[in-house]
């Protein structure tokens, strides 16, 4: 019977560590029985490794070009083009954003040109961006900045322009000023859409990264898959996909933090 006490703590502490983060456990357990199931199905020859390559042959790929330092150019490039592409879009796109959707006027006269812009395959314009920039570093960067601005831009107008009409009375009823509704209504009303923005502008800045340096570049991500890709080094190829895709869900993660931390400050704001 004493020797049964220690274990029941235990217990409950797993199974309280298992509810809390069941999710992740979840999400875990089916990436590795995916693994598992994609290095067999090479191994018995169900998938030839010449399309999809393995995970031990990636995992090799991606060791060789740790030891030769390779690897290191290529994410330093493509990590700079992102930073600034994806920092621009955010400077621009928020405060025009939020301009466009409070102000009637503003918003009269850029739509017509946002949603035009909006509308367009932002890969349609590449060779005009290589015509303009060449292809160094401001073309990457301007590639990514008009795949990312937009989302962040029209879901920010969509954010401020959902605030309900009647707090706007009640608040004007009370003599708040412009610069108060901004602050206490406009503000923490925008923060889900305009967060939603951010993140949606995450992976079409991702997708740019890929696409300028595929176009043309001399270093980056996805100038090391392009190459691979034209002498069939699979191995490579997934190395750069899962980079992005490792990237793009870490990041994402980040911003889902940041929305907790900013969905406390909006429920504080309307307290």
């Amino acid at each position: 019977m004493h020797e049964d006490k220690p274990s029941q703590p235990a217990a409950r502490r797993q199974i309280s560590l298992w509810k809390r983060r069941e999710d992740f456990f979840l999400g875990l357990i089916a990436i590795v029985l995916f693994l598992l199931f994609w290095e067999t199905s090479v191994a018995q020859g169900w998938i030839k490794p010449l399309f999809v390559s393995s995970p031990s042959r990636i995992a090799k790929a991606l060791a060789m070009m740790i030891a030769d330092g390779s690897i290191w150019r290529d994410l330093r490039v493509s990590g700079l083009e992102f930073a600034l592409g994806y920092g621009l879009a955010v400077i621009i796109g928020i405060p025009l954003g939020i301009m466009m959707g409070w102000y009637r006027r503003i918003n009269a006269v850029l739509d017509p040109f946002v949603s035009a812009l909006y509308a367009t395959p932002r890969i349609a314009l590449v060779p005009l961006i290589v015509i303009w920039f060449g292809i160094d570093l401001p073309s990457k960067v301007a590639i990514i900045f008009l795949s990312t601005v937009f989302p962040i831009l029209v879901s920010t107008i969509t954010g401020v322009r959902t605030i309900d009409r009647d707090f706007i009375k009640v608040a004007r009823s009370f003599g708040a000023n412009d610069r108060q509704l901004f602050l206490t209504l406009a503000l923490p009303s925008s923060v889900p859409m305009l967060l939603t923005g951010l993140r949606l502008g995450l992976g079409h800045a991702l997708i740019g990264i890929v696409v300028g340096e595929m176009l043309g570049a001399n270093a980056g991500i996805g100038y090391m898959m392009s190459l691979a890709g034209a002498t069939f080094q699979t191995d490579r190829v997934m190395v750069g996909l899962l980079i992005i895709a490792g990237s793009g869900m870490l990041l994402t993660q980040g911003l889902r933090l940041i929305e907790r931390r900013f969905e406390m400050w909006r429920v504080d704001n309307r307290n």
